[in-house]
């Protein structure tokens, strides 16, 4: 529980920081007719909406394990994830629209003094969400965190172009304005396909663990003759492994049994992700493949 508290008040904080940013950007981008500062704003404005989402996804993830849902609720920690995929999808879509428009209405933004403070300011305040928010997702092993700092990562690269737009519009070249804005929509695009290829991880069950060095701490204890079979899968922080050992078959069910805990406590101590696991014990000698 304590996990769940410290990044629900991560999100809450960076939701307020996220909040000022795209209301400045948003604000004066339409002010000045600035399409890149407008095109910032929203994609700032969609960091908030996911830190929302996030929080809801806490929400529906700190139930406990029930009759339903035997192996918890932590995956909707993962839907909550690709949701944010989702969103920055469809703000890519968005900026290009908002490209297309302003090169068939020729619009001309304006640029100020106030212009540059504002992404100046904002960007250092992106960069600083960032690195706390990716820091903490490693540290909490949370795919929230960690697909919301990619988010904001992009908000900080997308900041840089609009200052060159920005600074290319002041010199006269206001076409390039809407170029900035295809160039974010590009970063956003590429920023959403990290996000959900972590998310299909997750739920496509793929192998989160080594089985080889799964492999050589299972060895490593005393009464195991061999390791195979090694499977895993589950979220970054919360994985679910079943494996397969050999054992001197003239060994009492007692003393197998007593292995199997000692081989999942080992185990479970030394991956730290590591939720639940599955022994199957098999006689030495024994093929398992005609059983």
């Amino acid at each position: 529980m304590s996990r769940l508290r410290d990044i629900r008040r991560i999100l809450w904080w960076i939701l307020l920081l996220n909040l000022g940013v795209a209301a400045a950007k948003w604000t004066y981008g339409v002010v000045t007719h600035s399409l890149g500062m407008q095109a910032d704003g929203l994609h700032s404005s969609f960091d908030g909406l996911s830190n929302v989402i996030g929080l809801i996804g806490l929400w529906l993830t700190t139930p406990p394990p029930d009759a339903n849902h035997p192996y918890g609720h932590k995956k909707f920690e993962a839907l909550t994830a690709g949701s944010i995929g989702a969103f920055l999808v469809l703000t890519c879509l968005y900026l290009l629209w908002k490209a297309y428009r302003s090169w068939t209405l020729d619009l001309h933004p304006q640029v100020t003094g106030i212009s540059f403070f504002i992404m100046i300011v904002t960007m250092g305040i992106n960069i600083f969400v960032t690195r706390w928010e990716r820091q903490k997702g490693t540290e909490l092993k949370s795919d929230i965190l960690t697909a919301d700092s990619y988010h904001t990562a992009s908000d900080v690269l997308t900041s840089c172009s609009v200052l060159v737009g920005l600074l290319a519009v002041q010199a006269g070249y206001a076409f390039v304005d809407p170029l900035v804005a295809i160039l974010i929509a590009v970063v956003i695009a590429w920023t959403a396909f990290v996000v959900l290829q972590d998310v299909l991880s997750s739920l496509t069950d793929a192998i989160r663990l080594d089985p080889e060095e799964v492999r050589r701490t299972v060895m490593s204890i005393s009464g195991v003759l061999n390791c195979h079979d090694i499977r895993t899968r589950g979220l970054a922080h919360h994985v679910f492994m079943d494996l397969s050992i050999h054992v001197d078959p003239t060994l009492s069910v007692e003393k197998a049994h007593t292995l199997a805990t000692r081989i999942e406590e080992c185990l479970i101590d030394h991956f730290e992700s590591l939720e639940d696991v599955v022994v199957h014990i098999e006689p030495e000698g024994h093929d398992s493949s005609r059983a």
